[in-house]
């Protein structure tokens, strides 16, 4: 879609997280050149984000790897914009101590269906009973014991202690010891029928977005803290660290093997109905 100035609308979705908007600092202070293109920030919570993509709805957005495997045909991943757990990732809480097994007989409470948080849950637990939830109401209704477990994503990873709940699990360090690769949890995608110049200048543009964050660390966390939920600068700091890192700026081929690796045990397991091609996007110079 053509705007009334002449430049081409193209919206960009990520979740309302203090990673996420760290990537997008440089579009959105207006400090990244975007040419001829108009970027549109879409400001959505990751499962429905992941929906939206499943309807071709957005141009490109961050999505759960998880749900890229139902996304291939109409987008390509990017080669920029990763969220990797390399070590650690979406943990389990309970209320008390219990062990694998006894989780394994619990109802856990999850941010969505289509997360890979949900997906990783999957292949570390077996059929394990689920029930969907907001993000950000995981925690407080553990904390409440209105819910048996949950699967904790965003900061929550590190400020549940202050809940008085109990880590059961982390996934992150489950899927480093089985395989040695770092967890794969989000992505930028964009969608393929954009055509190949624009998907090439779009996806440069992000990528440049998310160096110059990393360029301007401080004024691009001080940004980011508006989306971190009352969370202090030193979690904020932390946090952004944990996912914007080399990994985001490229996979490079360990982090493309962990894409492969984790959607194909995502099949084996049954969890995906077929094993997705993963293709990603040649950006320009």
């Amino acid at each position: 879609m053509t705007r009334d100035d002449g430049r081409r609308r193209i919206r960009i979705g990520h979740s309302p997280d203090p990673d996420d908007a760290f990537m997008f600092y440089g579009l959105a202070s207006g400090r990244v050149p975007t040419g001829e293109y108009a970027i549109e920030q879409v400001l959505k919570d990751i499962e429905s984000l992941n929906r939206m993509a499943m309807l071709g709805e957005i141009e490109v957005t961050a999505v759960s790897i998880h749900a890229y495997a139902y996304l291939s045909e109409r987008y390509l991943l990017l080669p920029c914009g990763a969220s990797m757990g390399d070590g650690y990732g979406p943990i389990v809480v309970a209320r008390r101590p219990m062990d694998l097994e006894e989780l394994k007989t619990r109802t856990v409470a999850v941010p969505g269906r289509l997360t890979s948080a949900a997906l990783a849950l999957r292949l570390a637990l077996g059929d394990v009973a689920t029930e969907v939830m907001p993000f950000d109401a995981i925690l407080p209704a553990v904390a409440s014991g209105a819910q048996e477990a949950g699967l904790l994503i965003h900061e929550g990873q590190l400020t549940h202690g202050s809940s008085g709940v109990h880590k059961i699990l982390d996934l992150g360090e489950w899927w480093m010891r089985d395989t040695g690769l770092p967890l794969p949890l989000g992505g930028n995608a964009i969608r393929r029928d954009l055509g190949g110049r624009t998907i090439a200048e779009v996806g440069a543009i992000f990528r440049k977005s998310i160096e110059f964050g990393l360029n301007h660390r401080e004024e691009a966390l001080t940004y980011a803290m508006e989306f971190g939920r009352g969370i202090g600068r030193p979690i904020a700091d932390r946090f952004v660290g944990m996912y914007v890192n080399d990994y985001t700026l490229d996979y490079g081929a360990r982090g493309r093997r962990a894409i492969e690796t984790f959607l194909a045990r995502g099949h084996d397991a049954g969890a995906l109905p077929l094993p997705p091609a993963v293709e990603f996007a040649a950006l320009a110079p």
